[in-house]
């Protein structure tokens, strides 16, 4: 991935308000309007607890057993041009999750060890199709759903939320409702116990051995685990990793700590390598595999942290899942029994079909102008 990019594009976006208050951005085509769509929300009984024990933040909403558990043909998805969601064309689009773990209108509480569940719980659409994947979108799509990660994640960190994170869970394996290709954004009021580790880790690191936490990963990552070279980013499977066929995809750059901060080499470079790595992912044991998809941002405060993009998928053979048992949820003791070496070996031996990227751009999002829409 070498040489430099034009000008980037611009991409259109939407901003509609839905009848029950909800927010929807769409990212070029709006073919319509959400006035008719009904209003079916109840943020009501949205709280979080405090767990002595841990000092934990726990997130409570009942109403996500509400949510429909996935879908017998296209007509009855949310998420296609006609359904629920979305009742007009469109290209992808951004918005307020219907069934949230956090939301802006969650309810004051009272009480020891209550907090409001303020925060955003947003649904990302790759795109209008309703099947495929990320390794089936095209150079272009998959650009855009990095261009509006990072409109998204910039407008929520802006708002003032402690963490922000884009993520996609891929698969009923892994909870996953509806097979249309999508991902989510969460915006929480706190940091999260993961990240108060890294940070914590991170200050250690900078105490005790003077230098980057992120640069030494990026240095670490390289050459045994590596799965994909690139110029700028470090893709391996990590030196110690939760999951057997782990990915880490950390950009080398010191200081680009945010989607926001990646220049448009960069940019690029992250959708291609995304749709690479689960192109390795459907080929290693000829499936789709599943997995977790999380973009982790730095929270504020953490200059040594380098943005990265985590791939956790469930199995650890092709008819095998790796469970969570009695240590490793109970005390956070992971125990790998397989060796990231030789994953990184298979999976950078897997040959993922060859696709033009020539003349694609992550495009800059501009919003559209009002009084030019129907």
């Amino acid at each position: 991935m070498t040489g430099r990019l034009g000008a980037p594009t611009m991409l259109e976006r939407h901003d509609l308000v839905h009848p029950d208050g909800r927010t929807f951005h769409l990212y070029g085509r709006c073919g319509g309007s959400l006035d008719r769509q009904p209003g079916q929300r109840d943020d009501s009984a949205l709280h979080s607890r405090l767990d002595l024990a841990t000092d934990t933040w726990i997130a409570v909403s009942p109403a996500r057993n509400t949510r429909p558990a996935g879908e017998q043909h296209t007509t009855e998805c949310p998420l296609c041009p006609g359904g629920l969601e979305l009742p007009f064309p469109y290209d992808a689009a951004v918005f307020d999750n219907r069934f949230p773990a956090f939301s802006p209108v969650a309810p004051a509480t009272t009480g020891a060890g209550l907090m409001p569940s303020q925060g955003k719980c947003e649904v990302v659409v790759y795109t209008s199709n309703h099947e495929g994947s990320m390794a089936t979108l095209t150079p272009l799509e998959v650009a855009r759903v990095v261009a509006l990660w990072r409109d998204r994640t910039a407008a929520l960190w802006a708002d003032g939320h402690a963490y922000v994170m884009a993520f996609e869970n891929r698969g009923p394996e892994i909870g996953a409702t509806l097979s249309h290709p999508h991902g989510q954004i969460y915006a929480v009021p706190f940091l999260p116990p993961f990240v108060l580790d890294k940070v914590a880790a991170a200050h250690r690191h900078r105490e005790v051995d003077g230098t980057c936490v992120g640069c030494a990963l990026v240095a670490q990552a390289e050459p045994q685990r590596t799965v994909v070279p690139d110029e700028h980013w470090a893709v391996a499977v990590p030196f110690a990793p939760r999951w057997p066929f782990e990915i880490h995809v950390r950009v080398r750059r010191h200081g680009c700590r945010r989607l926001a901060d990646l220049t448009d080499d960069e940019a690029l470079g992250l959708a291609r390598i995304v749709r690479e790595v689960v192109n390795r992912y459907d080929r290693l044991f000829d499936f789709e595999l599943p997995y977790m998809m999380v973009v982790q941002e730095a929270p504020d405060g953490c200059d040594d942290w380098h943005l990265h993009v985590e791939f956790l998928p469930v199995h650890r053979s092709a008819d095998r899942l790796k469970v969570r048992a009695s240590v490793e949820t109970a005390l956070g003791v992971f125990i790998n029994d397989t060796l990231p070496e030789r994953n990184a070996e298979r999976l950078a031996r897997v040959v993922p079909p060859e696709v033009s990227w020539q003349e694609i751009t992550v495009p800059a999002v501009r919003a559209a102008d009002p009084k030019g829409e129907e």
